[in-house]
Order: structure tokens, then C-alpha cells, then sequence
């Protein structure tokens, strides 16, 4: 019989962030439903879209504790 905790999957946190492959697929999903975006294809980091603000909140993540940055 197989330990319960064996079929858990990780889900990483990294320097405060989600990592591996939860991180990449919850990326993956916030630009396919146009919650995050970028600017240019070529940039690195994304941003929040307007509807992704309304989306986020709706879930209860408090996104005024994200700071703005110059992207």
C-alpha cells in the first residue's frame, strides 16, 4: 500500500513566489483568460490587466499589497 503522502504534488514557493510547474500553469491559465499580460512579446515580466484586478479580487487575493513597478 502506497504512503498517502506520495501522491501529493509540490506546489513551490521560491524567494515568495509560486515556482515550478503550479507556477507555470497558473501563469499559463492568467494570460490565456487575460488577466496578466505583457506589453511587448519580447519582455520579461508581466502585468496585471484591468480584468484581471476584477478577477483576482473576486478570488480574495489583495493585489494593493503589489507594488508598482516601472515594466
Amino acid at each position: 500500500m502506497k504512503n498517502e503522502s506520495t501522491k501529493q504534488k509540490p506546489a513551490k514557493i521560491c524567494y515568495e513566489h509560486i515556482g515550478g510547474k503550479l507556477g507555470q500553469l497558473l501563469a499559463v491559465s492568467f494570460v490565456e483568460k487575460g488577466w496578466i499580460a505583457k506589453k511587448n512579446n519580447s519582455d520579461k515580466h508581466f502585468y496585471i490587466t484591468d480584468l484581471g484586478e476584477k478577477e483576482f479580487t473576486k478570488l480574495g487575493i489583495d493585489i494593493s499589497e503589489i507594488k508598482p513597478e516601472n515594466l
